[in-house]
């Protein structure tokens, strides 16, 4: 399939009404300035709020907006309401703010390619100093390394005929799709082995996924942020994106995503709705169920990722939405390149009723999977130290983030907002309006220091002011001054009032 020009817009043509979206924009917009005036010490701990009927006169809202703007302040911890007094900020809040919920695009854009480029120069690339930029796992510490090798050289003896032999196994090696398949109970999906097809990333399953129930012109819903990498595969397919409101801590707005379904002719919906990338969100599981019925009874596909599910080894919502799926409309991608070993890149897809397709597109792309790799990855999923392992980097990774977060409340710019997942790799930060986080990625880099700027999570012009930090690299004392010194180079921008690109020129 021919990739479409470079300059071609990807995004839907028709913006996507808001009429729905305006009070989840409105009372979002007042918890906002609310948060920045206690931020601020404008509002002091231990003070009251206006009453509810003041903030609404004030505002020139309505009480349910100004209810649903303090509820929101209140899940964030900054408020807590007390009975018959009103809401007082908290003491002791926490040092940095929560995300708010990301605001839909109004109209099409194009992507910039060579702005994208800039940074994927550098993104994976280790700096001087620490890399904050790439996802895929690289602290050894997380891996059990003398497992992985002794698996590989068993394969390897076991199947060696397998180096001289082609591989007709277009749906993958029968032991890798029975691992595969009991490992999806613990996401609470009941799949049959001779369904499951093995790919040699979950990126390529997302890929054949795509080209199985879209041609080129179609449009595609996704989240907003959303992962660079699913972009760079709708541009690659020719397909147009339709970037849906995301909550940082609950995931894709549903009412969003039916009135997009309601007003454009999508063809399919691409979500990770376990800690999706980059916001780490999580849909809870009323919320996966309402999905599957909502696209099901629309007949639409949707194309799920679960490839962190894993990282929830605790947590209930680690199940998938595949789970509800009934009927086949859930073509669930998964791999275990997060949670095992970044090197073997394996990846997986159940594609539901579309399974022959994808199998016939992986067949016909001469995309076969090597045997030695399949059989030692099987090996390893039927080990019983995998979900003992899961745990210890779930705890690890949680702990991380704790101190990252604590490192960003010290030394970025006052008024920064920052997600807080419940696991995962990644932070989304959002600097104050107005920052640049390019011109800041240009600043870093000539430090040794490499992030994922804000735009590249977007086919459109939005998040100028975020970054993500991945943290997914060594975690040591050298790193965590690396990060500090990311915040400081941002504070010294900020105030300093002057034009970001040419600080950075």
């Amino acid at each position: 399939m021919a990739a479409p020009p470079s300059s071609a817009p990807i995004h839907t043509e028709q913006p996507l009404p808001d009429a729905r979206a305006q009070p989840q924009r409105l009372y979002a917009q007042l918890a906002q300035r609310l948060a920045r005036l206690i931020d601020s010490g404008a509002l002091k701990a231990g003070s009251r709020l206006p009453s509810i009927r003041e903030l609404a006169a004030s505002e020139g809202v309505s009480i349910s907006t100004v209810n649903q703007a303090l509820h929101q302040l209140e899940e964030q911890g900054l408020v807590q309401a007390k009975p018959k007094a009103g809401y007082f900020v908290r003491r002791g809040r926490r040092s940095v703010t929560p995300l708010v919920t990301t605001t839909p695009p109004l109209r099409s854009f194009t992507l910039e390619a060579q702005r994208r480029s800039e940074s994927f120069a550098t993104l994976e690339q280790p700096g001087d100093r620490a890399c904050f930029g790439g996802y895929l796992p690289q602290e050894s510490d997380l891996f059990d390394e003398e497992r992985l090798r002794i698996a590989m050289g068993r394969a390897s003896r076991l199947h060696r005929q397998s180096l001289t032999r082609y591989n007709n196994a277009d749906m993958g090696t029968h032991s890798l799709r029975q691992a595969v398949a009991r490992r999806a109970l613990y996401l609470g999906c009941t799949l049959a082995a001779e369904h499951i097809i093995t790919t040699a990333s979950c990126t390529q399953a997302v890929s054949l996924c795509l080209q199985a129930v879209t041609k080129p012109g179609d449009v595609v819903a996704l989240e907003s942020p959303t992962y660079f990498g699913y972009i760079d595969l709708l541009e690659a397919l020719g397909l147009r994106a339709l970037e849906i409101p995301t909550h940082p801590r609950n995931g894709v707005s549903l009412p969003a995503l039916e009135l997009a379904l309601d007003t454009q002719p999508v063809k399919a919906v691409l979500l990770a709705p376990t800690l999706s990338n980059p916001l780490g969100a999580v849909m809870s599981l009323a919320h996966k169920q309402a999905l599957v019925r909502l696209l099901t009874a629309r007949g639409l596909p949707l194309i799920e990722d679960v490839v962190f599910n894993d990282l929830l080894a605790s947590d209930e919502r680690r199940k998938a939405a595949k789970a509800y799926d009934t009927d086949g409309f859930v073509m669930v991608c998964g791999s275990f390149a997060k949670t095992l070993s970044p090197g073997l890149r394996l990846g997986w897809v159940e594609a539901g009723r579309w399974r022959d397709t994808v199998a016939n597109r992986k067949r016909l792309q001469g995309a076969a999977t090597n045997v030695i790799l399949e059989e030692a990855l099987a090996d390893l999923l039927t080990q019983g130290f995998y979900e003992a392992n899961l745990r210890r980097i779930n705890l690890a990774m949680r702990h991380r983030l704790k101190e990252a977060r604590h490192i960003i409340g010290q030394h970025f710019p006052r008024g920064t907002r920052v997600s807080n997942p419940p696991s995962g790799y990644a932070l989304w930060v959002e600097l104050p309006e107005g920052t640049d986080s390019m011109a800041l990625f240009r600043l870093c880099t000539a430090q040794g220091i490499t992030f994922g700027p804000g735009p590249l999570f977007t086919a459109t012009d939005r998040y100028r002011n975020c970054l993500r930090l991945s943290l997914s690299g060594a975690w040591d004392p050298g790193t965590q001054e690396a990060l500090a010194l990311v915040g400081q180079t941002a504070c010294r921008l900020v105030n300093s009032g002057q034009d970001l690109q040419v600080l950075a020129a």
